[in-house]
């Protein structure tokens, strides 16, 4: 039976792809892609566009994973933000990864453009502070970007933000009008289609079992097996036993987004009358946007202990009600989650493992954008130009502290730490 995509606005405004055969058998081939989401995706179909013979196993469908449920906001730089990066690497390469960040950004916009993929794309993003000491630190990144990375960013004032934004709640605004938001559905079934267009061999319900190293990598499924010359993992944070050194180095964070009733076009543009998208800077963050059919669609409420929280229609109510009060009689149509992964200094944690076996992960909620320059940046280090790839191995990524068994609650503990710095600060 083919499984479903989960119950999601994403899912429900969307057109799937015809179903892929699941593999039976063996194949051989240049590169095997473990993973059909947006990391996957693009690396496939840049080597598939570059003469390569591709295959790419997929456990569910393309883009079932985060790629297909995530909060839609796609934004330059990285996860740990510019200041970590610059202390992690040094001054010139934290420029260099952020230009290549813009690069990720014009390669989703050349992807969208090039296979005409409706994927919504909205233009703006404001990140949003509660607290006078984060509003002293966007004021202060504001400043950085201009004159270190030259990205054109803004700072909006109270009075400002409030013209644009329905809600009293936030002191201010750095506002980014290169990043913005999309369907990301509706994006991974784009590359998707693309990529079977390109060549790539898809198949999907066909999860790994096992992977064999060595000088042509193996992977096997239930019922077949890929050899290959080069492999590259791109499960993120649903690899599951394949590669326990990267697993070792990411946690699965669950998160959650609803989705209002329609509230009109009027309504919609009353809460943000340019459409950008918003994101607050609590260490449990709030981040929302308009869906294109005038709805809000509200992400937060992030879970480190590997369980869904209780009520959480409930839950995510209370959180809309808490940035946009007008809204607190207004039905939530969806409600849905899924997990992402994150490194334990926010940095990307994109490399190798043996001279053909790639990797790519730790996007840290910053993946719409980063994961197709890591897919770009791997299929040009499998053609033979690996610089700009290497770059990042520069970034030391230690394991989550505790080991298998006590790695969550260590995290849940500290996440309640920060939360509570919030809070109180």
């Amino acid at each position: 039976m083919t499984p479903a995509y989960p119950p999601s606005w994403y899912a429900a405004s969307t057109t799937p792809l015809p179903v892929q055969p699941a593999l039976v058998g063996r194949i051989d081939c240049d590169v095997c892609v473990l993973g059909a989401g947006y990391t996957g995706l693009a690396c496939a179909l840049e080597l598939a566009e570059a003469g390569y013979r591709v295959v790419m196993l997929e456990a569910r469908r393309i883009g079932w994973g985060a790629s297909g449920r995530n909060g839609g906001q796609a934004i330059v730089g990285f996860g740990c933000g510019e200041r970590k990066l610059e202390a992690l690497v040094g001054a010139d390469d934290a420029r260099r990864m952020f230009d290549l960040s813009r690069e990720g950004l014009d390669w989703l916009h050349g992807r969208l453009a090039r296979h005409d993929i409706q994927a919504h794309w909205r233009p703006g993003h404001a990140t949003v502070p509660l607290k006078p000491r984060q509003q002293r630190e966007l004021q202060a990144m504001v400043e950085h970007f201009n004159t270190r990375y030259d990205h054109p960013v803004q700072w909006w004032d109270r009075q400002q933000l409030r013209g644009t934004l329905a809600s009293d709640r936030y002191l201010g605004a750095l506002y980014d009008p290169i990043s913005g938001h999309l369907h990301p559905l509706a994006y991974a079934l784009g590359l998707g289609r693309a990529a079977i267009e390109a060549g790539v061999q898809v198949f999907e319900q066909s999860e790994v079992t096992s992977l064999v190293r060595g000088a042509r990598p193996l992977f096997r499924t239930a019922q077949g097996e890929v050899h290959c010359d080069f492999a590259v993992l791109a499960g993120n944070a649903l690899l599951h036993g394949i590669a326990p050194e990267l697993e070792a180095r990411i946690m699965p964070v669950g998160t959650y987004i609803a989705a209002t009733a329609p509230l009109g076009e009027d309504g919609a543009r009353a809460l943000i009358g340019n459409d950008m998208a918003v994101a607050d800077t609590a260490w449990a963050l709030d981040y929302y946007r308009l869906g294109h059919d005038h709805r809000l669609l509200f992400g937060g409420r992030a879970s480190y202990s590997g369980r869904d929280p209780g009520d959480l229609q409930g839950i995510m109510r209370r959180r809309i009600a808490g940035v946009f009060p007008q809204l607190k009689e207004v039905p939530l149509e969806y409600v849905w989650g899924g997990l992402v992964d994150i490194s334990l200094n926010r940095a990307p944690h994109w490399g190798r493992l043996q001279p053909n076996l790639y990797f790519a992960q730790g996007f840290s909620g910053h993946g719409v954008v980063a994961t197709g320059l890591a897919g770009k940046l791997i299929a040009q280090a499998i053609a033979g130009q690996a610089q700009r790839l290497d770059l990042f191995a520069k970034i030391g990524h230690a394991p989550f502290p505790g080991g298998q068994a006590l790695r969550t609650p260590l995290l849940v503990a500290a996440m309640g730490w920060y939360k509570l710095r919030d809070a109180l600060w």
